[in-house]
């Protein structure tokens, strides 16, 4: 009879992945080796072994995980029963989410994952096109029109142009985060610059207007 998982296997794993990811995302893939993620989740690389079986299966499981969050936030706004502009403001506001508590594991997936192996690299590939067909739905939904003329995809692409890579200029310590972000980019794309309203924490303050003394 084999042997069961201990009760803080789950809990190991995620704390691999997030240490693993962390790694790849500031120094590459290609230059972290094993022994410096046993290192950094305070195991032995034989015990680490016991949970991945090579660096290819670690970064599988990040983008993998990564991914599969992705297609589920997909479709929890789907199942929310918005107009086609709601869903569209969901999928952004949950996408930002995601992003902002997954950056290490998102750098990981948009950098990274050419240096899988061919097959992992197509399913991973898979599952994005997916998450996009998702979005495009709604883009469809919208512009009816866009899909006729097979513009809903590249749109599509276009809005993962504008949040893919926030996490270039988006400063931990600016006026705005992720979720602040969110609602600029739903203006922004769905109705273009004129329409962008201006967040209160993001907005020029008054100028006080001065006290003046009134005499009797």
């Amino acid at each position: 009879m084999g042997r069961g998982r201990h009760a803080g296997y789950d809990d190991q794993r995620e704390l691999i992945l997030a240490r693993a990811a962390h790694l790849f995302a500031q120094r590459g893939y290609a230059t972290t080796s094993m022994s410096e993620v046993a290192e950094a989740c305070g195991l032995s690389k034989a015990t680490l072994y016991h949970y991945y079986r090579d660096k290819d299966a670690l970064l599988f499981s990040i983008a993998d995980t990564h991914i599969e969050r992705l297609e589920r936030l997909v479709d929890q706004a789907q199942a929310e029963g918005h107009d086609a502009e709601g869903r569209m403001r969901s999928l952004i506001r949950r996408l930002l989410q995601e992003y902002a508590d997954a950056q290490d594991a998102h750098r990981v997936l948009t950098g990274e994952v050419r240096f899988l192996p061919a097959a992992d690299r197509q399913r991973i590939l898979d599952r994005e096109r997916r998450v996009v067909a998702g979005f495009a739905e709604v883009v469809a939904a919208l512009r009816p029109d866009l899909q006729a003329a097979a513009l809903a995809k590249p749109l599509t692409m276009l809005l993962f142009g504008m949040v893919n890579w926030m996490f270039t200029w988006l400063r931990p310590d600016g006026t705005l985060d992720h979720e602040g972000m969110a609602p600029l980019v739903g203006d922004l794309f769905l109705g273009g610059l004129g329409a962008v309203r201006i967040p209160p924490q993001a907005a020029p303050a008054q100028p006080s207007t001065p006290h003046q003394e009134t005499t009797p």
